[in-house]
This record gives C-alpha cells, structure tokens and sequence, in this order.
C-alpha cells in the first residue's frame, strides 16, 4: 500500500503539490489526472525520489520513502516521459546495460530480457537500435527495462503520448497484463479515454491540490450516465441525466440538433475544468 500524507512541493513562492492525501492499495491501477500544470509530474517525480517533498511524507507499506530507505526505493520503477535510452544500443543491449546498473547476475539478465521481450511482443527485434525503433516500440522497451529489477510498483508518466491509436491500445493491453500480475500501476496520462479503460480509482487534481477521488464509473454516474449534446451555429453544449428516460425526454424538447450518449470521463474532467478547476473555486 501507498499512503501520501500531507505531501507537499514549492519551488520557492510556488506550490506544485499542496498538501495531498491519498492512499493507492496494492495491485490497484491508479489514475492521476488533471491539467497541464496541476502537479501530477511533480507527484510521480516526488514518488521517484527524483524530487524531495518540502513537506509530508510517502509511506511504503508503512515505511516512510526518501533517497536511503533502499529497501522501499526497490520497489519501484518509473517510466518518464521522455525517451531515456542510448540511440545505438540494440535492445537486448539496453536491457543487459539496466541489469548491470542494479548487480544482477549475467544468466538471469539473459533469462529476463528473452521473457520481458516475449511477453512485449518484442523478441523479433531485439537485435534492431533504439534509432530505428517506432515511438510505440522505444515506450514498450523502456516497461521493459523497468520491469528487469521485478519492482511491485510501476509509474508511468504520460505512457502513450504520442502513439497512433494502434499502439495505444497495444500499450492498454500490456499494461493490463502487467496489472493482472499485481504489479501496482499509478498513470498519469491526458488522454482520459485511458483512464476509463484502465484504472480501478481515479484522482483529480488542480493546482496541487486533490478535486475529486473515486472510480470511473462512480465519477460519471456523479456527473449522470447519459448525454445530451445540443449543437447550434456557435456552440455545443452538452447536458447531463441519470437515466436514459430524462435524457430521452430532454432531446424530444430540444431547440438544436441533438444527440444522446453515454457520459464519459472526459465529460467529467471538462466540466470539473470548466467550473472548478481553472477558476480554482
């Protein structure tokens, strides 16, 4: 289990994350969402060790984390968003390169890269350079690297970005895999379709601060599970119902053309950001 307790960041006058409280159970997928700018890098760089809080605490399984506690730091691996890999090493190259960073035996680095890059769907190119990699084979090949020292806690910052819709889903895919071997997986991600299909609880933050917390579904069926989008020559506004009868009876009523749908979550984040977020109300 992961607990922040009171965690916060300032880069002098600047508050990146303020005071944020929430627990991440093991094995849960955990989504943390929220505008450009709203602390969610910050959060995963402070989870990392990269960054220290400048107050408040992460707890491991009960145990605080910073830069010494070695036993907790294991646990974890992070894959950031930019790609972090020499150009002219092949992959099986860059995995021998991780397992020698962290003293692992040669056999067994051998023996986990061949799994890893099977259960990637990599194996046929190991040989092939990081240049000459597509952006869906170089983030596929970083999980694995990250996967090399069997950490039970992986963060992911923004995995898919830039992929074609294709290569998302193949991601979606391997990381539900991965999740079903109770690894620990905390996203952040913009693409809120993904933290739909993916995560188990979802946590939306502004300005370092925690807006909202539950699940997917729990957050739209707040919102309402159905969809009215009215479109007229200068705008489209969209109303919200929780049972397809009303939503149903509003678009009989409707002035514009209209369309009934299910609620999504990104209707949630644009209406949190519409009301709430940016004004910071």
């Amino acid at each position: 289990m992961i607990e922040l307790r009171n965690l916060t960041k300032k880069f002098g006058d600047f508050t990146a994350v303020d005071h944020l409280d929430l627990t991440i159970r093991t094995g849960e997928f955990f989504g943390l969402l929220g505008p450009n700018g709203a602390g969610k890098t910050t959060t995963i760089s402070m989870m990392s060790t990269v960054l220290l809080p400048t107050g408040g605490e992460i707890l491991i399984d009960g145990h605080r984390l910073d830069r010494k506690a070695s036993a907790e730091k294991r646990k974890l691996s992070v894959i950031t968003q930019e790609y972090s890999m020499r150009q002219d090493m092949n992959m099986e190259e860059v995995m021998e390169y991780q397992g020698r960073l962290y003293r692992i035996p040669r056999k067994q680095i051998r023996e986990k890269t061949e799994e890893l890059l099977e259960f990637a769907g990599l194996a046929e190119y190991r040989r092939r350079t990081v240049r000459h990699l597509s952006g869906g084979m170089k983030r596929k090949l970083m999980i694995c690297r990250a996967l090399l020292i069997e950490p039970e806690i992986l963060l992911l910052d923004e995995p898919t970005a830039g992929m074609d819709a294709l290569s998302r889903r193949q991601m979606w895919n391997l990381l539900r895999r991965l999740n079903e071997r109770d690894i620990t997986i905390i996203l952040t991600t913009h693409y809120m379709e993904e933290a739909q299909a993916l995560c188990d609880q979802v946590a939306l933050i502004n300005r370092g601060k925690l807006q909202k917390l539950d699940t997917p579904q729990a957050l739209i069926e707040e919102l309402g599970a159905f969809a009215v989008d009215e479109t007229s020559e200068d705008s489209l506004k969209s109303r919200y119902f929780s049972t397809r009868q009303e939503a149903i009876a509003y678009l009989q009523t409707a002035d514009h053309s209209a369309m009934l749908r299910q609620t999504t979550l990104e209707d949630v984040f644009v209406e949190c950001a519409g009301r709430k977020l940016d004004s910071g109300r």
